[in-house]
């Protein structure tokens, strides 16, 4: 490692706190539940998002086409 490359540091995320509670740890585990859910939701639906986009960007490439192929005949 040459002098003049800054060492880096290494970054962790900060260590949880301890919750004692069992009604706040089983909210906690509800809301983190909740939110894998939610992501792989997230996640499917973006596929049909780009699925539907790709195919309104075809049709309208195809329609233009022969728009204008009929216009020169």
């Amino acid at each position: 490692m040459s002098a003049t490359t800054p060492r880096r540091r290494v970054l962790r995320p900060p260590l949880p706190e301890l919750i004692t509670d069992p009604r706040q740890q089983a909210h906690l585990l509800r809301r983190r539940a909740r939110l894998a859910k939610d992501r792989v939701s997230l996640k499917r639906w973006l596929t049909r998002l780009k699925r539907a986009t790709n195919s309104v960007t075809e049709l309208h490439a195809r329609i233009t086409r022969l728009e204008a192929a009929l216009a020169s005949d």
